[in-house]
């Protein structure tokens, strides 16, 4: 017996489709449901992980800068009132921050420096200077390495554009009565993370063979990544004595 009606084969119209039985229907829903369940998820993660993404790169910036200014004024304000004396070397104050440092090719202002390099100091959006697992030398230090860490990205990210400094750049780290004046001799853009050596006293890496006055920047690479240590090495060239905070060395005009 023909599908066809007479009203189909009056107007042409094709037989209506066989309709599939009621199990497959059900399964084909519940198919589509779950599709659209784990679409919706998947839309949810996204949005989790973009909001996670803005917290690590950006929030945590404005948080860090802001505890790392009003640190920073703290110690300003120490120092007009004379500080308290107790400093880890002579002329240095250690509370709240030992002194700042200005790197004129990072375009990242001033960065406060305090003691440590573990997560908890370098969160707060300052630079610390190491005490592991190599002893950091400190600028007033007749000999040493003046061996310094911070962030690369979020957490203030102080040291975003390392990658900036160039040899001859100059790299001035202020205390309370000093500036010390450093110019950048080599750069090593990779190195393994356990690469202590470049913390050395003598940063033979760096192709210095006998002691001086050094300072090290280290900081993760690439970024966005902990995989890394992106090093630049810098010597000391000179000092000055600070006799009017308005007006800083010639290298940061």
């Amino acid at each position: 017996m023909s599908a066809r009606t007479e009203h189909d084969e009056e107007t042409g119209a094709p037989p209506p489709a066989a309709q599939p039985p009621v199990a497959v229907r059900r399964r084909r829903g519940r198919v589509a449901a779950a599709i659209s369940v784990f679409g919706e998820l998947l839309i949810t993660v996204g949005v989790v992980l973009g909001l996670f993404v803005a917290y690590s790169l950006w929030w945590t910036n404005v948080l860090a800068d802001r505890e790392a200014t009003k640190q920073g004024n703290d110690v300003r304000r120490q120092w007009a009132a004379g500080g308290d004396g107790k400093g880890d070397s002579a002329g240095f104050d250690s509370k709240g921050g030992l002194g700042f440092l200005h790197v004129p090719s990072m375009d990242n202002g001033e960065v406060l420096v305090k003691k440590g390099t573990d997560t908890k100091v370098l969160n707060e959006g300052v630079a610390g200077y190491y005490t592991d697992p190599v002893k950091s030398a400190l600028p007033s230090d007749a000999k040493g390495n003046f061996t310094l860490a911070a962030h690369r990205d979020g957490h203030g990210a102080k040291f975003h554009n390392i990658h900036k400094v160039r040899v001859g750049d100059p790299v001035v780290f202020e205390t309370r009565d000093t500036w010390y004046v450093y110019k950048v001799y080599k750069e090593l853009p990779k190195t393994s993370k356990y690469n202590v050596n470049v913390l050395q006293q003598v940063p033979k890496e760096s192709g210095k063979t006998t002691p001086g006055r050094y300072l090290t920047l280290t900081t993760c690479t690439p970024i966005y990544t902990s995989d890394y240590r992106y090093v630049v090495w810098a010597q000391l060239v000179r000092t000055e004595k600070v006799d009017d905070r308005r007006t800083p060395p010639p290298e940061l005009n």
